[in-house]
């Protein structure tokens, strides 16, 4: 006889393993389905993000960024360092033993909140109104499991290119371009996204030269044009290549690396040739092998589980959350998502605020935004006000040494309410949630201009964008 549970998860990424603990929290019989294995062929919990992506490349930034520091960003402070040596054996050690922990803890949280892991990938098998029947599959080996709720978390994989196998040797995606045994000389990076400005400075950083191609004519054009022209000269000054409204013509790979033919913006065919090639041109949707036909689970052209505001599909009593449904590919959407659909299965009515979801690029500077760019709200035809501060004359930056780039708040003219922030700088990750609070709580920028914030702070910077608003900045 098949196990039965009130509540089944698909898939232990950031939003599934969420919404698994969430249900169990809430009283629920849990089970959380995930077959993930490492390159040790060991099951883990925690899906692309803390395996192969959000918290490896977040550990190789750091470390690159320190190795880097110590290079070029001591002598300022009267400190000089001579003979400094990368073992870039220790540093992919270091990222490993941060991703173990992690997976690990997963691990902890489920057996703390008696959640089954049921190991192997899921699948529908039959259900309806009364309840779904799941099959789950493992090395071949196939068990089915009864579920009253199913939460779709199967999350995504990147989109290689048509005719260009990924092997993650020399052409990679960002699973390959996590661990190269040693420093390219060469880079090439397709894809002027989050993932590829990423890793792209992860390895610039260890001393790889790196070109980075972008099809799109604009250099990040979600974010918010003054931030991303800002950007482009910094990342420009640090040395990292950036080519904008490219074409890929072909790619070949050779013993001795990996050569891009390419078209430019001017129309003039170009060639790039590199040791390593890494693919970064987008993600899709893990729905493929759902099961989704045999129950009639409507699924769209591209792949994405179709749902409504409160994550429901068109199937009674099953949800989807994450990568795999509308909205950004964040780690942190899919999170609250997880947690919304526990509550909601619990009867209980939770919101979540879809403008309100903060996006971070985690460069040197870090880029970090939420709400509407000044350009969105243009096309909109909406009125706004903007103020805007740089950290080149904050305190605090000047004594940490990280004063490149700004804080831009966009307010509503009418009412002041605020629409947008736009962060440039070391530290625009943590930085950027104030502007989320207020956000969320419909604040006007007044109402940070009027908050008490320390000093001397980063924090001061956003205060003195939201005064600047009104020209009534205190430090220019």
């Amino acid at each position: 006889m098949s196990q039965a549970f009130d509540v089944v998860v698909i898939g232990a990424g950031p939003g599934g393993y969420i919404a698994a603990i969430r249900a169990a929290q809430l009283g629920f019989k849990t089970a959380c389905i995930e077959g993930w294995k490492n390159p040790k062929q060991q099951l883990k919990l925690g899906g692309t993000c803390l395996n192969v992506g959000c918290i490896p490349s977040k550990a190789l930034l750091a470390s690159s960024e320190s190795y880097e520091h110590v290079q070029h960003g001591l002598e300022e402070h009267g400190i000089t360092v001579g003979g400094a040596k990368l073992d870039l054996g220790k540093m992919q050690a270091r990222k490993d033993s941060i991703v173990d922990k992690m997976t690990k803890g997963i691990e902890f949280l489920f057996k703390k909140n008696k959640i089954t892991w049921l190991h192997g990938f899921g699948a529908f098998a039959s259900g309806g109104e009364g309840g779904y029947t799941l099959e789950v599959t493992n090395d071949g080996k196939k068990e089915t499991v009864q579920a009253k709720y199913v939460i779709i978390a199967t999350g995504s994989k990147a989109r290689h290119l048509p005719n260009v196998p990924v092997d993650n040797v020399q052409v990679c995606d960002n699973e390959g371009a996590l661990a190269f045994g040693t420093v390219p000389k060469k880079l090439g990076v397709i894809g002027a996204g989050v993932i590829g400005l990423e890793l792209g400075s992860v390895w610039r950083r260890l001393g790889a030269e790196v070109t980075v191609l972008e099809a799109l004519p604009a250099f990040l054009g979600a974010a918010d044009e003054s931030i991303a022209k800002e950007a482009a000269k910094v990342f420009a000054k640090q040395g990292l290549g950036i080519q904008t409204g490219i074409k890929v013509d072909k790619v070949t790979t050779r013993k001795t690396g990996v050569v891009v033919d390419y078209t430019n913006d001017k129309g003039l065919a170009q060639k790039l040739e590199c040791d390593k090639l890494i693919v970064s041109i987008g993600r899709i949707p893990n729905t493929d092998g759902l099961g989704a036909v045999t129950v009639g689970l409507k699924v769209d052209a591209r792949g994405f589980v179709e749902v409504d505001g409160h994550c429901r599909t068109n199937l009674p009593n099953v949800f989807a959350i994450g990568d795999v449904v509308r909205g950004p590919m964040l780690a942190h959407k899919a999170e609250d998502e997880g947690v919304l659909v526990a509550e909601i299965i619990a009867g209980q009515k939770p919101h979540m605020d879809y403008d309100t979801i903060p996006w971070i690029i985690y460069t040197s500077p870090e880029i970090a935004w939420v709400g509407k760019t000044e350009q969105q709200c243009k096309a909109e035809g909406l009125a706004v006000r903007t103020g805007q501060f740089p950290f080149s004359i904050n305190g605090r930056a000047l004594g940490t040494g990280q004063t490149a780039g700004f804080v831009k708040i966009i307010a509503d003219a009418a009412t002041d309410r605020v629409v947008g922030m736009h962060i440039l700088h070391a530290h625009a990750s943590d930085l950027i949630q104030e502007g989320v609070t207020t956000m969320e709580f419909k604040g006007a920028a007044e109402d940070i201009a009027r908050i008490v914030h320390g000093h001397p702070t980063l924090s001061e910077v956003v205060r003195e964008a939201a005064l600047a608003l009104d020209k009534r900045s205190l430090n220019s």
